[in-house]
C-alpha cells in the first residue's frame, strides 16, 4: 500500500526522533538547546551581566529551558510573544536510598510522580535515565536506554478477583520494578552501575534524579500509518513544536515585531512549584532582565508585559470511541483535526474570547484548522500552566494544544498530522 499523502511527515519523523533523545526533563531540554544551537541560538548564564544584543539566547535550569530572539533594533518596550509548554510527564522516580529486594529478587525502590496510569507502567520494558550530580556539585546526564527494570503483573491465577473487580494497585507495594536476581542486597548498587555506565570514577555521584521511561519507541500505527504511539508526548510534542518554531522564526527572512519566546518549563505534573517550575521566577527574571538588558525602565518593563501574550501549548484529550460520554456532548476534538483551543469558564484554562480571537488570527494566518475543547459539566477539569503563568506575570494567556488519547500513560496516541499543524500555528502566532 502506498503512503498516504500528509502535511508534513518530516515534522512527525523528527518528533520522533526527539521524543526517543528526550527520557528525562534533562535530556528534553538538552535536546532543544542543541537544535536551538543549530539555528543560531547561544547560551547565557543568569549569574552572568547580560548584553542587549540582538539574536536568539537561551537559559537552562534544571530540566527547564527558556529562550527567546530578539530583533535586530528592538526597543526595550517590546513585547514577547510566548509558546509555554512543561518537560516532565508522569512515570516512576528513583528514591534515595534505592535498593531493595525480596525473596532472592533485586529492587529499585521508586516513588510515584504525578498521575500516571499505574497499569501501563506493568509488564513493560523499562530503560532509566535523568541527571547525576557528583561531588564538584557538576551534573551528568544519563540514559540506560534497554532493557533493565520491569514492573511485573501478579498472575490472573493468583488473583481471580480481578476478573469482578478490576485491577487494584496499591503504589507502594506493587509498583517496584525488579532488575536483577541476588539475596546480597547492598546499598549503592544501582549508583554504582550508573557511575560505571556513565564512565563515572566510583564514589563520585552523590545525588541523583532518575526516573523509568519505556525504552519501546515511538512508532507510527494504524492501517493509513495515520496515527502515532510513543511516550511523553504530554509534553514533549508541544516542546518540540516550540522549540521548532522558534528556531524558524529566528531563521526566517522577515523580521517579527515581537520578541519571540520558548518557555517550557519542569513539575507541571505536580503543581508547579519550584524554581523551574511555571509558578516560580524563572520565566519573569528573563524577561525582566531582556528589558534591562537593553536599556529599559520599570516603565519599559510595565509596557512590554502588557503587550506579551503567551500560548500556553499541552496536550488535551480527543474524544474517545470506547467512553464518548465522558466528554462533553458538543465538543469532541478529533485526532487530525487540527490544534484545540481549551475553554474553561472557572479558569481551569486561562482563554478567553479575545485569547480566542488571538488564536484564530494565528491559524487562519498559517491555514491550520483547529478545534474547542471544553470538560463535561459533570467531571472535574484538569489545568495547565495557562492560569499560572496569566496570573503571575500579568501576561493575557491562551490555552490550547494538540487532542491525544491514553494521557498519562506510559504510551499514549495522537494523529500523525497533528504535530505538524501545532508546529504551523505556533510560528504564524510568534512571527504575528
Amino acid at each position: 500500500m502506498s503512503e498516504p499523502a500528509r502535511f508534513d511527515r518530516g515534522h512527525t519523523d523528527d518528533l520522533m526522533t526527539f521524543l526517543a533523545a528526550s527520557p528525562s526533563p534533562y535530556h528534553a531540554v538538552a535536546t532543544a538547546a542543541e537544535r536551538l544551537e543549530k539555528a543560531g541560538f547561544r547560551q547565557v548564564a543568569e549569574t552572568d551581566a547580560w548584553e542587549g544584543t540582538s539574536g536568539g539566547k537561551y537559559v537552562l535550569r534544571g530540566g527547564a529551558i527558556v529562550a527567546w530572539y530578539v530583533p535586530e533594533g528592538a526597543a526595550p518596550h517590546t513585547p514577547f510573544r510566548i509558546v509555554g509548554a512543561h518537560t516532565d510527564s508522569p512515570n516512576l522516580r528513583v528514591k534515595p536510598l534505592p535498593d531493595s529486594g525480596a525473596h532472592g529478587w533485586r529492587q529499585v525502590a521508586v516513588e510515584i510522580y504525578g498521575g500516571p496510569l499505574l497499569n501501563s507502567w506493568l509488564d513493560r520494558d523499562l530503560g532509566l535515565a535523568g541527571r547525576l550530580t557528583l561531588r564538584d556539585g557538576s551534573t551528568r546526564l544519563v540514559n540506560v536506554d534497554r532493557p533493565l527494570l520491569r514492573v511485573p503483573q501478579l498472575a490472573i491465577h493468583l488473583d481471580r478477583s480481578v476478573t469482578a473487580d478490576g485491577l487494584k494497585l496499591d503504589k507502594q507495594r506493587h509498583m517496584q520494578p525488579v532488575w536483577g536476581l541476588g539475596n546480597d542486597v547492598r546499598d549503592g548498587d544501582l549508583i554504582a552501575f550508573l557511575e560505571e555506565t556513565a564512565g563515572i570514577p566510583a564514589g563520585e555521584v552523590t545525588g541523583w534524579d532518575l526516573m523509568t521511561h519505556s525504552v519501546e519507541p515511538p512508532a507510527y500505527l494504524g492501517r493509513d500509518r495515520e496515527l502515532l504511539a510513543g511516550p511523553r508526548m504530554d509534553n514533549l510534542l508541544s516542546v518540540h513544536a516550540g522549540t521548532a518554531a522558534l528556531a524558524a522564526v529566528a531563521s526566517g527572512a522577515s523580521k517579527p515585531a515581537s520578541i519571540p519566546v520558548l518557555a517550557a518549563f519542569d513539575h507541571e505534573e505536580n503543581g508547579s512549584q519550584s524554581d523551574t517550575g511555571a509558578d516560580g521566577p524563572l520565566l519573569g527574571n528573563v524577561l525582566e532582565r531582556s528589558v534591562f538588558a537593553r536599556g529599559g525602565s520599570f516603565e519599559d518593563r510595565a509596557r512590554a508585559f502588557a503587550g506579551t501574550v503567551c500560548l500556553s501549548s499541552d496536550t488535551g484529550h480527543a474524544v474517545h470511541p470506547n467512553y464518548a460520554e465522558r466528554h462533553d456532548p458538543t465538543h469532541h476534538p478529533r485526532v487530525n483535526g487540527g490544534p484545540i483551543l481549551k475553554v474553561n469558564v472557572n479558569n481551569r484554562y486561562a482563554t478567553d474570547g479575545s485569547g480566542r480571537a488571538e488564536f484564530t488570527a494565528a491559524c487562519e494566518a498559517a491555514d491550520v484548522p483547529f478545534q474547542s475543547f471544553v470538560s463535561n459539566n459533570s467531571m472535574p477539569c484538569g489545568t495547565t500552566i495557562g492560569p499560572i503563568t496569566a496570573a503571575r506575570h500579568g501576561i493575557r494567556t491562551v490555552d490550547i494544544g494538540v487532542a491525544i488519547l491514553s494521557m498519562h500513560s506510559a504510551r499514549e496516541l495522537c494523529g500523525a498530522d497533528d504535530p505538524f499543524l501545532l508546529a504551523s500555528a505556533l510560528t504564524a502566532f510568534l512571527e504575528r
